[in-house]
């Protein structure tokens, strides 16, 4: 396995199984910089949202990275304040033209706001069939919700992203579980748990056993639990030593002493009992 490994979605796109994510990157050169880092550093797939600020950034990286179009995988979300069918549509076309790319690879529905998701999905809907995007896929849904959106359209989620870590997987079992029945694909923000739990004893005893960072281990249990995984940094040190995780593997006794350190740990919001 390799930086350039993939996992394939349930609509036949391949998707890397490792992205940098750029939540909270500034605007501008910060954002440019970090993407030139990644890509430079082999990643092939970077995640950013509307709501973030540097779509733009992102796509100018992107386009000035002299990578081909068709190796770099983009993924941005629908906010909040866009859900509803037609500014859904419109949405997405302003995030088109930010980015400055003719295609998103996945779009995803930011939040599960309780009112006009299933409308927004239908737009989605709309927009994989006209090409403007090739996978669409949900944030932040927990079990209910994807029920919800499964009872109600034959369209099945190529994505949904989460925060996932060993610190909430058994938090998360329920949403887990009912992505894995659906083939829906896992994808894993926050993995680092913003850095609250890389000084932790048990972590940092098998990163000493592995010669690896306590983060390069958060990041290699995403990938067995096959899951994807989008580490944000914009140190470009972090940011090649987040891609150095396919050299080694997790033995299975070690992802168990992981998936026991669970602790229903959320460093954001939790939607777990949003309606």
């Amino acid at each position: 396995m390799s930086i350039a490994s993939t996992i394939t979605l349930n609509n036949g796109v391949n998707i890397p199984r490792l992205g940098l994510g750029v939540y909270r990157s500034p605007a501008g050169d910060t954002t440019i910089q970090a993407v030139s880092a990644a890509l430079e550093a082999g990643y092939r797939h970077i995640d950013t949202a509307m709501i973030y600020g540097n779509e733009r950034a992102v796509g100018k990286a992107v386009r000035e990275s002299g990578i081909p179009r068709d190796e770099v995988f983009v993924t941005t979300k629908l906010w909040n304040d866009d859900h509803g069918y037609e500014s859904a549509l419109r949405a997405c076309d302003k995030s088109l033209s930010e980015l400055g790319l003719d295609v998103i690879d996945l779009y995803l529905i930011h939040w599960p706001l309780p009112e006009k998701r299933l409308d927004t999905w239908r737009a989605f809907e709309k927009l994989l069939a006209d090409g403007k995007v090739r996978a669409i896929g949900v944030s932040n849904y927990m079990a209910h919700h994807l029920t919800e959106l499964l009872a109600n359209s034959e369209t099945v989620p190529a994505i949904n992203q989460i925060e996932l870590s060993p610190y909430n997987y058994g938090y998360r079992q329920s949403t887990v579980d009912v992505c894995r029945e659906n083939g829906i694909v896992l994808e894993a923000y926050s993995p680092l748990t913003k850095g609250r739990k890389l000084n932790d004893p048990a972590l940092t005893a098998l990163a000493a056993k592995y010669n690896k960072s306590a983060a390069q281990i958060l990041i290699r249990w995403v990938i067995q639990i096959d899951a994807v995984v989008i580490p944000k940094s914009v140190n470009p040190v972090r940011i090649a030593e987040n891609g150095d995780v396919f050299d080694f593997e997790i033995s299975a006794d070690d992802m168990d002493a992981l998936n026991a350190l669970n602790e229903n740990l959320v460093t954001g919001w939790d939607p777990t009992d949003a309606p």
